[in-house]
């Protein structure tokens, strides 16, 4: 077996990331957990130090665990699965990940040691602290005023119409644009890390903004 691929739900420290924004890739030399922006962790077989079933509700929280020694990554790794973990774990087995300690290819481990010293976040800190203070800062320009009585009607204004708007042109410039991705990736990650995340907030966001206007016009 050369390589498996499995999609499902991941746990990664405290945050989670629900099916199907998770993907399992296992070769002989290495494995990957892309979770999206929840985390992207690339293992060695070196890394790993076990994975064994992990159960937390039947059937609906069910994955395997990976027991890794890797200092920048966070120590709860879960990937979730409706499908059997011993099952998984098996399959992993034969394609020789957990039986190849020793063999490596050295220009591979290079690259995967630099991926792992920058973490499985895969946006840079400083776009997604600041993209959070705007987001906030937005909200509570309509949500203030109308918390103290100063706007009649409903919360939602300008500056949710913004907040949401940039949401929205975040997502799609990440998905259209590799200079938008440049500028909010950390070097080294790509458009697939996070791909599947990019997607869904752009029809959330998408649908929220429709919501927004009507309630607007309605209102109006």
């Amino acid at each position: 077996m050369e390589e498996l691929q499995f999609t499902g739900g991941a746990r990664i420290g405290s945050a989670n990331a629900t099916f199907p924004f998770a993907t399992l890739k296992v070769n002989k030399n290495r494995l990957e957990l892309n979770a999206s922006i929840v985390g992207n962790l690339i293992f060695q077989p070196a890394d790993v130090v076990s994975i064994e079933p992990y159960t937390m509700i039947p059937i609906l929280g069910q994955g395997i665990k990976i027991n890794h020694n890797v200092s920048t990554y966070k120590e709860r790794v879960i990937f979730w699965t409706f499908k059997d973990p011993n099952e998984v774990i098996k399959q992993i087995q034969q394609t020789g990940f957990l039986s190849n300690q020793n063999a490596s290819v050295q220009q591979m481990d290079r690259a995967i040691a630099e991926k792992q010293v920058k973490g499985g976040f895969p946006i840079k800190k400083g776009f997604a602290i600041g993209a959070i203070v705007v987001w906030n800062l937005l909200f509570l320009s309509d949500f203030v005023p109308f918390f103290l009585q100063k706007t009649d009607g409903t919360p939602i204004g300008n500056g949710v119409l913004a907040a949401v708007g940039l949401l929205f042109l975040s997502a799609l410039f990440s998905l259209i644009s590799g200079d938008f991705r440049r500028l909010i990736l950390k070097e080294g990650r790509e458009l697939d890390d996070i791909k599947k995340f990019a997607i869904f907030t752009l029809i959330i966001s998408g649908l929220m903004l429709l919501q927004f206007l009507s309630m607007i016009k309605f209102m109006n």
